[in-house]
């Protein structure tokens, strides 16, 4: 996937604000899998809100602006941990 979608609210990258890549490589799949369900066949499902994706070759997890509204805590904790981790965001609000 190489564009954001036009319905996220915010894009979490995994580069940090001084320019480095954030670790470890698999971080956008385990914040995404803290959301996810596993079904039967023991397949991750990622939750619609939360979904994590490569843009122009950076791990970034895309996060739906719906999220803000059906659970306002998960998307803080979003915002949060981009902040605390000191990670580049696009539409943070």
């Amino acid at each position: 996937m190489d564009d954001a979608p036009a319905n996220a609210a915010f894009i979490i990258r995994g580069i940090t604000t001084k320019g480095a890549r954030f670790r470890p490589s698999d971080w956008a799949d385990r914040l995404a899998g803290a959301f996810a369900v596993i079904d039967p066949n023991n397949r991750t499902n990622y939750s619609p809100f939360v979904q994590p994706t490569t843009l122009h070759g950076i791990p970034c997890v895309v996060v739906d602006k719906k999220l803000k509204t059906v659970d306002p805590n998960a998307y803080r904790f979003l915002q949060t941990f981009a902040e605390t981790n000191e990670l580049q965001t696009d539409n943070a609000d």
